[in-house]
């Protein structure tokens, strides 16, 4: 079974088709060929990021003659790709606005799809309890006391 993490467009609309599914895990694309995942999911700015530091380890590893192991230093931005890709892509929604509603627990995305459908009706079912108010009104609060405040040399009445 996969987790699927969910994200909401911002603004909360009643709209679930617009809900993004997230894949909690190891991408394989993204650790193939991490620049064009990126491109995929329109992560344009790590596309690049990806492409130029994979270029440089190779580069790197012809100019010091290093062979076999240069072209492994570029491996490593694959393995941190395929490792984290989809933490990136969640991050990204973040920054656009959007909102985590959770997780969903499927064996595929349209299994997913119908869990999120059917708990997010549930949950809109269910009526909220008021909310007790944790902080008292300030209507209700003590008047300030005369007298010296803690570690200032104004003594409040005094000029």
């Amino acid at each position: 079974m996969a987790i699927y993490v969910v994200m909401e467009p911002p603004g909360r609309s009643e709209k679930v088709d617009t809900t993004a599914f997230v894949r909690d895990g190891f991408t394989w694309l993204g650790f193939l060929v991490p620049p064009l995942w990126f491109a995929w999911h329109r992560l344009w700015i790590e596309a690049a990021l990806a492409f130029v530091i994979m270029g440089l380890f190779s580069m790197l590893g012809e100019k010091l003659g290093l062979g076999l192991a240069g072209s492994l230093l570029s491996l490593l931005v694959s393995l941190y790709v395929g490792l984290e890709g989809q933490g990136l892509r969640i991050a990204a929604l973040r920054r656009c606005g959007w909102h985590e509603w959770g997780v969903v627990q499927a064996g595929r995305l349209d299994d997913a799809d119908t869990r999120y459908a059917l708990e997010a009706e549930a949950l809109a079912d269910e009526v909220a309890p008021p909310v007790q108010r944790m902080v008292p009104d300030a209507a209700l609060a003590r008047p300030a006391q005369p007298g010296m405040a803690l570690g200032l040399t104004h003594i409040p009445g005094r000029r």
